[in-house]
């Protein structure tokens, strides 16, 4: 997450069951962090344990998906309320309530019912732009396409959502917690996507291929190492730590890389920051290239400085993770708490103020250096460049694996400590750097339906009903009768009742004498 953290602790491969706090210590975030992970993962483990993949209640199912064919309007689909779990995550698409506003006397005091659904343009966290043409649905008219669920995390802060910060502590304080969210999003799929042929597949056939579908785009290739190098100027500033330490920062950090750019090595770039990306300016207004924030940063090392890189973010552009240029900031209007950037923002980002825009602080400058050239950057971002370390500051390097495929959002976060002049890294036995694969985004999918057309929507959700069930009644006949039954099982089993066989051979002989 994007929040200002000091490392993250949580490993499920320990098997750690609680975080234990000891009296008199100091209390990190890290610490409180890890317990709430290992709920989080206990959890969400169980569930997925004793539902599946993904599956509903089916007394309370959510997300039937209805597609409704526009004939003067754009094709839209409605998305029913209920709970829905993705490998465990919940995902509620129930409306909220509209609240009663207070009336005059003579008014009524009752307020108009919701929608009793969401669409496929009005989700949540979905923010579909009916101009755009790769947002629009695919006709069915054309080819039956597939209607999937989308969820993953990220990580919301006071700057996204202004409620969460406590005005008592007064403008000059920073914000306190940030919040994780679940993010769900109904998003079509084409049948050539899932590689099926076939004009009318059935409902095993398309599970099938969305499961191997799924797998695919829930397992990242891309694996990164990093590791501290005693810079080339470490000889000149002494004074920052002891002579042999790698890392020669002067603090503390959290270094955050994260790809920007997706797709193959060659097309893929990568932004970094030293403070996890948790460096943000809630904007007030946009007048060009001319952006008034609502305030600056609390310090020099968390303000905005020229040639800084950031990225004009709002909820929306953050929700559809994709990348936009990075922007350079040109000039400083302190007093009047204003920044010039080095181009006007995409149109359509940051222009509603009900999806809070901010601007969030990348920390590189340029590429790597190489034969003594400063690598060009691409979009604001520095290439992804494959099979070689790649230096960030202060002895810290980064190194991608051949091959890799990357995706928007994936990124790794390391620790740089001071007292030991390293970064925190797994290594084998030889003290070499590990690979590592993403620390997120983890992203979840699920089928819900196959639209042949108008009113021709197959289901391709999963339900599950209640374990609970009637106690059996405990009255004496009741435990009479089962008592009677476990006689005659016991018979079953061992005629001669425990008895010796020559004393149940007598006994056999006399009945029939008799």
């Amino acid at each position: 997450m994007h929040a200002d953290l000091s490392r993250s602790t949580f490993r499920p491969e320990r098997h750690y069951s609680a975080v234990v706090a000891q009296q008199g210590r100091v209390q990190l975030d890290a610490d409180l962090n890890e317990q709430t992970a290992i709920q989080l993962h206990q959890a969400r483990s169980l569930a997925a344990d004793l539902i599946g993949p993904h599956g509903g209640p089916r007394h309370a199912a959510g997300f039937r998906i209805e597609y409704v064919g526009g004939q003067h309007e754009i094709d839209t689909l409605l998305i029913h309320g209920g709970r829905y779990y993705v490998d465990g995550i919940l995902c509620d698409a129930a409306r909220p309530v509209a609240g009663v506003p207070v009336t005059d006397e003579d008014g009524e005091d009752s307020a108009p019912e919701p929608p009793a659904h969401w669409t496929y343009w009005d989700q949540p966290d979905g923010f579909r732009d009916p101009e755009r043409p790769g947002d629009r649905l695919p006709s069915p008219a054309q080819s039956p396409f597939v209607v999937y669920l989308n969820v993953w995390e990220r990580s919301v802060t006071a700057a996204e959502d202004p409620a969460l910060r406590e005005v008592a502590l007064g403008a000059a304080m920073p914000d306190t917690a940030a919040r994780l969210k679940v993010v769900w999003q109904v998003l079509p799929l084409s049948l050539a996507a899932l590689e099926i042929e076939e004009t009318d597949p059935s409902k095993d056939v398309v599970r099938a291929a969305f499961t191997r579908w799924a797998q695919r785009r829930s397992a990242p290739s891309a694996r990164l190492a990093a590791r501290s190098e005693r810079p080339d100027h470490a000889d000149e500033d002494p004074c920052l730590v002891k002579p042999d330490a790698r890392y020669r920062g002067p603090e503390n950090q959290l270094y955050r890389v994260e790809v920007h750019e997706g797709g193959e090595a060659k097309d893929a770039t990568f932004k970094w920051s030293r403070e996890n990306g948790s460096v943000v300016f809630p904007v007030d207004e946009l007048d060009g290239t001319w952006v008034q924030l609502a305030s600056l940063g609390h310090d020099g090392k968390l303000d905005l400085d020229v040639g800084d890189h950031v990225e004009f973010v709002d909820t929306a552009y953050a929700s559809r993770l994709e990348p936009l240029p990075l922007l350079r900031v040109e000039e400083l209007d302190l007093p009047g708490r204003r920044v010039r950037l080095s181009a006007e923002p995409a149109p359509g980002v940051g222009r509603l103020a009900h999806l809070n825009p901010y601007l969030r602080r990348w920390d590189h400058r340029g590429g790597p250096k190489r034969k003594g050239r400063t690598t060009a950057l691409r979009g604001g971002a520095v290439p992804v460049t494959e099979g070689e370390w790649l230096p960030l500051e202060d002895g810290v390097e980064v190194y991608f694996a051949k091959g890799g495929t990357y995706r928007t959002g994936d990124h790794w976060i390391v620790p740089a400590r001071t007292a030991t002049g390293s970064v925190e890294w797994p290594v084998d036995a030889a003290r070499r750097p590990l690979l590592q694969g993403p620390a997120g985004i983890t992203r979840h999918f699920a089928p819900l339906a196959l639209i042949k057309g108008e009113g021709s929507a197959v289901d391709l959700r999963l339900g599950f009903g209640p374990l609970a069930s009637s106690m059996p009644p405990a009255d004496e006949a009741t435990l009479a009768a089962e008592e009677q039954a476990h006689r005659e099982e016991l018979a079953a089993e061992d005629p001669s009742h425990g008895r010796s066989q020559t004393t149940a051979e007598a006994e056999a002989a006399v009945e029939g004498d008799n």
